[in-house]
């Protein structure tokens, strides 16, 4: 179905001229202006846009998920098969969520409970909708675990969602929105935290529950080259209203508006530089370094074996330079990452600006601290709810600089500038913020310091195309003024290119292959390297 176009029955879903406005008065926020679009049954649309653009507040708005009464739809209707959703009695609603309609959120960590296993929550999902109980619920959630590519799904029933990795966490996410066999699934960036292999097991496994249950997608993202090979048709949204729209070959390979044509040519470009001087040695290197987590059975919790998260992993990294870490979810990077930080607990030998770290105390690695900084994977649950963001950016300068509240102010406001934010959104809190915005804040926190190394998880992962290139520039220019070294740890290929000199290739927590990332991404060696590359390939020709 294309707009304009004459059908036999009416959409799924229409939103007509929906409007949403946070607070009242002068100092409301028009965040939806008048948008409409339409979703048919077994169709799929996209819709696409920068942060803070306005797709996942349309999106929220059509479970009424947006927090009232701060949030108010001035105006618009929401028709799902024929009824106004934003008319509709909560005790009908309840009905439509999770039952009718699946979301998948964007943030897994903040959406699923800290404190219940997996299995018990996508259970839940199933008994919340009179779905089936005992053993056959049992094999209803193994089974829709295999589905999203967990391929030990018997014995990960158990595991807490801080057991997982973030890849991990949104397949189980995009589970419990599948458990009941919804006619529409709203999935908002779902692929965020996946590398490409588990994306494109996503993409093919959602089309092919299009093909067999007929089931629609309403899919927000700012990957252009995923809503290519998942959607037919897009809108293009940009300060809360839809400025394009039409079949999604069409929209993205002819784009007729400028700001669709920005999103299009808005890609990280690859840029390789000659090999650094080794005679300032090197800012960080690791030998063997090993992270295992005990496996623990029986009444006396006895250890049982071990979950090899690291095992045996070098590494060296000269000051200036860009060490990529790529794999699968699961394969040990984001761990790596926190054991060179000594952020968690490893055996082997780790190395910073020549000191040895591994041995030191708390008290005498905090000054350190300083010169090493991270940006989490999840900003949601890396950022304080209750602090603003001057307070957020200014906590490191305030425990290591001691600065004036001028001087504070004035390096806050610069890096907020660095990151694409203005000094204006100084007093506002986290959850005022879109996704890619509150990784901007998340980045900024730590480029206030100019530390002499970066371990960077996911940065990019909850940005919009052009705001990745952006960063990636940003980061480029700021290595080469300060010299900074980073660990750059990402499933996506695209950035990994652009931004890595050399390549580290990760599986089951161990290396599989290393060197340039010319010689890496263009000739691999290994088997498994080949397999990354080839997933990526078959992403685009979805």
């Amino acid at each position: 179905m294309s707009d304009g176009s004459q059908t036999v029955a009416p959409p799924l879903l229409a939103v007509e001229n929906l409007a949403v406005s946070f607070g009242a008065g002068p100092d409301a926020v028009n965040a939806v202006r008048g948008v409409s679009f339409a979703v048919g049954r077994g169709e799929a649309v996209a819709l696409v846009g920068e942060s803070g653009s306005g797709k996942s507040v349309s999106a929220l708005s059509i479970l009424r998920l947006l927090p009232y009464p701060k949030a108010r739809h001035s105006s618009g209707r929401i028709l799902f098969e024929g009824r106004d959703l934003l008319a509709l009695p909560e005790a009908e609603l309840r009905a439509v969520r999770g039952g009718m309609i699946g979301m998948v959120f964007q943030e897994p960590m903040s959406s699923l409970n800290p404190l219940h296993a997996i299995g018990r929550q996508i259970g839940e999902a199933l008994a919340a909708h009179g779905g089936p109980g005992g053993a056959a619920a049992h094999e209803r959630v193994v089974a829709l675990l295999r589905d999203v590519g967990f391929a030990d799904a018997e014995a990960r029933l158990t595991a807490l969602p801080h057991e997982l990795s973030g890849g991990q966490r949104q397949r189980v996410m995009l589970a419990m929105a599948l458990a009941n066999d919804p006619r529409l699934l709203i999935a908002d960036e779902p692929t965020t935290a996946l590398d490409v292999t588990i994306q494109a097991q996503i993409l093919t496994l959602l089309k092919r529950l299009r093909a067999e249950r007929g089931l629609a997608l309403l899919f927000i993202t700012h990957d252009l080259a995923i809503a290519r090979g998942i959607a037919d048709r897009v809108y293009v949204m940009k300060d809360g209203i839809i400025v394009e729209h039409g079949p999604a070959d069409e929209v993205l390979d002819r784009p007729r508006q400028a700001y669709t044509r920005h999103l299009v040519l808005a890609q990280p470009k690859a840029a390789r530089r000659p090999p650094g001087a080794a005679a300032a040695g090197p800012v960080l290197s690791a030998t063997n370094v090993k992270c295992w987590f005990p496996i623990r059975r029986g009444v006396i919790r006895r250890t049982v074996g071990h979950i090899k998260a690291v095992d045996g992993v070098s590494l060296t990294l000269a000051p200036g330079r860009t060490l990529g870490v790529v794999g699968e979810s699961g394969s040990g990077k984001s761990t790596l990452g926190l054991a060179l930080l000594r952020l968690l607990p490893s055996e082997g030998a780790i190395r910073f600006a020549g000191q040895r770290i591994d041995g030191l105390s708390p008290r005498t690695l905090r000054p350190l601290r300083r010169h090493m900084q991270i940006v989490f994977q999840d900003p949601f649950g890396s950022l304080n709810p209750r602090l603003s963001v001057r307070e957020i950016v200014g906590e490191g300068l305030n425990v290591h600089d001691r600065p004036t509240p001028d001087e504070l102010e004035e390096r806050v406001a610069a890096a907020l500038r660095d990151v694409g934010l203005t000094p204006e959104m100084m007093d506002r809190y986290p959850h005022e913020f879109s996704g890619g915005q509150r990784q901007r804040i998340a980045i900024a926190r730590t480029l206030v310091l100019r530390p002499k190394l970066l371990v960077l998880d996911e940065p990019t992962s909850a940005l919009d195309v052009s705001v990745q290139a952006q960063l990636i520039d940003l980061l480029r220019e700021l290595q080469a003024k300060t010299g900074m070294a980073y660990l750059f740890i990402s499933h996506d290929l695209r950035v990994i290119r652009a931004m890595a000199d050399d390549i580290l290739v990760m599986k089951a927590g161990v290396v599989r292959e290393t060197g340039p990332a010319g010689t890496v991404l263009t000739a691999p060696q290994d088997r498994y390297t080949r397999e990354l590359l080839a997933a990526a390939f078959e992403l685009k020709a979805l």
